[in-house]
């Protein structure tokens, strides 16, 4: 799968899947599920790593991690499912020079053949240009983007007329320029089914509702893994729970049983000889 086949996806009215991966064992698990494309989401800070947000992951974990991923696909390289990279928290925003050298090095040093990053402003928009005309493709990411957390919060966006209009000229700019697909993230349904008609570029959804050219999501939440699901994916089973008991099971059966106490013989009973005995 390459980026330029998700756009004959949406022509073709074909249902775009696209689920995370942050290992060789994720990977394999995803790509045998029938995944267009693997996204190895920046969310791997919180889901492998532990962190509170993705700020913290580096660049450098980025790229180990998507090796990871590529050492796990087993198809034949033209049957491999899309490998997309999130571009970390600064990687990107300090100048045109290090956003094209982090992306870069994401397709130098990783089976990634394309990156995402998020936002469109004016800023961002110059990114995706540079990048885009340096040969990498990009995925743009607007609405609910965990990088601007400490400003936006977790919380649905574009609720009123005014940040959905402007989140309607973001999406035009960043197809404009250049941007092979866009996830659009916790925000109304009918606006990112407006916008799935109106773009030329596939649309993929992530809490966005079920027009959209395609879903993407975080596979630890649908196998409900994470301690804590977000309201717009619900676990597809229990996971934690079936792999906790699972283990627990194990633990439990290499406990030695508990010692029995020994019971002591009772001792032979003599009674008093009786008269009539003699």
């Amino acid at each position: 799968m390459r980026p330029a086949d998700l756009l004959t996806c949406k022509q073709e009215g074909r249902p775009i899947a696209v689920l995370t991966a942050w290992d060789a064992l994720s990977a394999a698990l995803v790509e045998e599920a029938g995944a267009d494309a693997i996204l190895v989401g920046d969310s791997l800070a919180m889901v492998v790593l532990g962190h509170a947000t993705t700020l913290p992951v580096t660049l450098e974990e980025m790229v180990m991690h998507t090796r990871a991923v590529g050492r796990g696909l087993q198809r034949p390289a033209n049957q491999q499912p899309l490998i997309i990279t999130d571009l970390p928290f600064l990687s990107y925003q300090c100048g045109l020079d290090q956003a094209v050298a982090a992306a870069g090095q994401v397709l130098k040093n990783s089976p990634a053949a394309a990156v995402k990053l998020e936002g469109g402003e004016p800023e961002t928009l110059a990114v995706v240009d540079r990048l885009v005309r340096s040969g990498i493709p990009v995925m743009g990411h607007l609405g609910l983007t965990p990088q601007s957390v400490h400003r936006l919060g977790y919380r649905r966006q574009a609720k009123d007329p005014i940040s959905q209009e402007r989140l309607k000229r973001s999406a035009r700019d960043l197809q404009a320029a250049g941007c092979f697909a866009l996830v659009l993230e916790h925000v109304p349904a009918e606006l990112a089914g407006a916008l799935s008609q109106e773009l030329q570029i596939p649309v993929i959804g992530i809490g966005a509702g079920e027009e959209c050219d395609g879903q993407v999501r975080v596979t630890a939440d649908l196998l409900g893994l994470t301690a804590k699901q977000p309201p717009f994916c619900p676990p597809l089973l229990q996971g934690r729970e079936l792999c906790v008991d699972a283990l627990r099971g194990w633990v439990g059966g290499l406990q030695p049983a508990p010692p029995t106490t020994p019971t002591t013989p009772a001792a032979p009973h003599y009674s008093e000889p009786s008269p009539l005995d003699h």
